[in-house]
């Protein structure tokens, strides 16, 4: 609890027991014997009072401060008219007294209300953890020493320092030092994450061991912990359509209740129907049990409570209203990837033809080359007959997996694509380098990219091609027919076709099993549209068990495809994506769910569910969890309206008493909202 629920309760507490003494002296007929008979009536007034004022000497400041704004018809309102009256009723002659009774409502209305608030604050915690996740600092050396500095002045480029303990305060790459990183604060996962030179890092993970020097790609304003603040402040604006309409009703509800509250006191006494404090006590008890409390307070903290639960699992639902939509997908439309794979392209295989490698002028001129370039001896001699030879000691070195005339054809490739950014080109040279090259980007020449087919460059004097089969048939050169589930490019040397290079992403470790635990959870359609060979495509989805798979698609052809797939869909159609051409798709589908670890800015802009760790198999935790949500939400809505509507009844019927009103309106609403906490367990779904 915090400081104001503990005063709260303080008070509620003093007013509890003042209360309970009070109606210990009367009920044993101390009051009686002090005051005789009336005064003991009014003694008890008095002493109820007491009670009443400590715990409800607010509730009565905003009912009149609402009736001054023209805004009365609120719980305020309702619960003051009652309990004022119930004291009231002293003043009727041969009426049983019900200052108890008043004083008893506000009590318990109170109660009910600190439970209210003290639930909402327990809903909120797992967000405001979300929210410790801002930086205070970022380290900066100077001269030597660590400054300390806001964040927003770090420029992007700059080195930060992280030293063990602190949060990361920018998005940005490892430049020195290996650590461990928690980032449950972020992705949910228990498990730290290990850090290293080239690795990227985003804001608000904590550093866990060592010391990192990091260099900001961003700006602290563009990077993950203000994006994730941001979506959080905004999350509580977007509100759901059922709990749009709780509000709408209770807005239609309670003056309609109010003036039939009226209606019940005046018209029957008017119309010789009986005593006038009779039908008044009665209306009184209508107004104490139509109290909207259990509606208007345990729907918004259902909703409330599964974003908590939510963002425990790194899932972060940008409003009520996305959380409803959820639970009622039946079919998932996925990219491919960064979405099912990992993004990641390597080389997973190389072939060459060593007949073509081996001409003579090739290897004079290459192997020339290499040796000019090499800054320092090797300590392996390296034959000077034939390139082959040169390249076959370069692969004892790095320990390689190719033979002398694919590590050849690498070597090509990687200079060739010396200067592209495309992931493809950077998976060759990565490759290379990890076989032990070094790219000379001086044996290159002429290098300029051909679109949508490859590259075109002359190395060491030597024309080289490296590109798709469309650029081989482009300059008439024969090449075999692509197979097997990855990117293949082909290298041609001097017009001769030297061999090819076959480039694949990995699927994620969780990808089939998200899948599977998706058509658990009751979704009818998983698709996967990707602008990937349809081969590769295919054998992805096989692998998976996608149900439907589109390959070869553009931007616009998935808009499209999912134009159709939403006419087609019984329910709401959610969109998986990552990627900046995955925007205008997000934003397309009925709820879009963006990639949060390594996704583009625009995908998580766009989207209305962002995965902070990157699993897909957390998509379908996140379906169960709505469809809890939306089942707890039904579950207090028919709960309260039923039994108020039957405890109405009861009252107009002059059968329910006051005590029956108390429980209509506070036990209703406690019971909403334990109800309502369930949605903030996460353990089991």
């Amino acid at each position: 609890m915090n400081k104001k629920q503990k005063r709260w309760l303080k008070r509620i507490l003093i007013a509890l027991a003042i209360f309970f003494a009070v109606m210990l002296a009367e009920e044993t007929g101390l009051l009686a014997a002090v005051f005789g008979d009336p005064g003991a009536l009014y003694a008890s007034f008095a002493l109820y009072l007491i009670p009443y004022l400590i715990a409800g000497h607010d509730v009565l400041r905003k009912a009149w401060r609402n009736i001054r704004r023209g805004e009365a018809f609120d719980e305020n309102f309702l619960i003051s008219v009652a309990t004022i009256g119930a004291f009231a009723m002293v003043f009727f002659p041969g009426a049983d007294p019900h200052m108890a009774e008043g004083a008893a409502v506000m009590l318990f209305y109170q109660v009910g209300e600190l439970f209210q608030s003290y639930a909402v604050g327990k809903s909120r915690k797992s967000i405001a953890a979300m929210m410790d996740i801002a930086p205070d600092y970022a380290n900066i050396e100077q001269n030597g020493a660590l400054v300390q500095v806001d964040p927003d002045e770090v420029a992007p480029g700059s080195v930060i320092v992280v030293k063990p303990g602190e949060r990361i305060p920018i998005d940005g790459v490892v430049t020195e030092g290996t650590s461990e990183l928690d980032t449950a604060a972020l992705t949910g996962e228990s498990m730290p994450r290990h850090a290293q030179m080239g690795d990227e890092v985003i804001s608000g993970c904590i550093n866990m061991t060592g010391v990192l020097r990091v260099r900001t790609t961003k700006p602290f304003g563009a990077s993950t912990v203000s994006r994730i603040l941001e979506l959080v402040e905004n999350a509580s604006e977007k509100k759901a359509r059922t709990e749009n309409f709780i509000t709408r009703f209770a807005r239609v509800y309670t003056p309609i209740v109010t003036l039939a509250a009226l209606a019940l006191a005046v018209i029957p006494p008017l119309a010789g129907m009986g005593a006038w404090q009779d039908w008044i006590l009665r209306g009184l008890t209508f107004l104490v049990v139509s109290c909207p409390c259990a509606l208007v307070i345990s729907v918004p903290l259902s909703f409330f409570g599964g974003i908590g639960g939510a963002s425990k699992l790194g899932i972060l639902v940008k409003g009520s209203n996305y959380l409803e939509a959820l639970a009622q997908v039946d079919t998932v439309v996925f990219d491919k990837t960064g979405t099912l794979t990992s993004g990641t392209f390597d080389v997973v295989e190389v072939t060459a033809i060593p007949q073509v490698l081996n001409a003579s002028a090739m290897a004079e001129g290459a192997e020339t080359a290499r040796v000019a370039a090499e800054p320092e001896p090797t300590g392996i001699e390296a034959p000077d007959s034939t390139l082959l030879e040169a390249s076959s000691a370069a692969k004892s070195r790095a320990r390689a997996p190719h033979n002398a005339a694919e590590n050849l054809v690498l070597e090509f490739a990687a200079h060739a694509e010396a200067l592209s950014d495309h992931p493809i080109a950077a998976s060759v040279r990565r490759a290379y380098e990890a076989a032990g090259g070094v790219i000379d980007q001086a044996r290159v020449s002429d290098a300029h990219e051909k679109a949508g087919h490859g590259v075109a460059a002359t190395i060491d004097g030597h024309a080289v091609l490296v590109g798709n089969g469309k650029l081989m048939k482009a300059h008439g050169i024969d090449c075999p027919a692509s197979g097997g589930a990855g990117t293949i490019l082909h290298v041609a040397v001097d017009g001769a076709y030297a061999g090819s290079i076959t480039i694949a992403d990995t699927v994620k470790d969780d990808a089939a099993r998200a899948i599977e635990e998706l058509h658990r959870a009751g979704v009818e359609h998983c698709v996967m549209l990707t602008g990937d060979r349809a081969d590769v495509a295919h054998a992805v989805g096989s692998q998976l068990g996608i149900d439907e798979i589109k390959a070869e698609l553009l931007p616009q052809d998935k808009v499209s495809k999912v134009e159709e797939l939403l006419q087609a869909s019984r329910g709401n159609l959610a969109f998986v994506g990552d990627g900046i051409n995955d925007a205008p798709v997000l934003t397309r589908a009925d709820v879009g769910i963006a990639m949060g670890a390594m996704g583009s800015d625009a995908a998580i802009e766009a989207a209305d569910v962002v995965l902070m760790d990157d699993k897909p198999s957390n998509i379908a935790r996140a379906i169960r969890l709505a469809r809890r949500t939306m089942r707890i939400v039904w579950q207090n809505i028919v709960f309260a309206i039923g039994v108020k509507v039957l405890i109405l009844a009861l009252a107009a019927l002059g059968v329910a008493g006051m005590w029956l009103a108390v429980f209509g309106d506070v036990g209703v609403a406690v019971i909403a909202i334990l109800n309502a906490m369930r949605a903030m367990r996460v353990e089991r779904v």
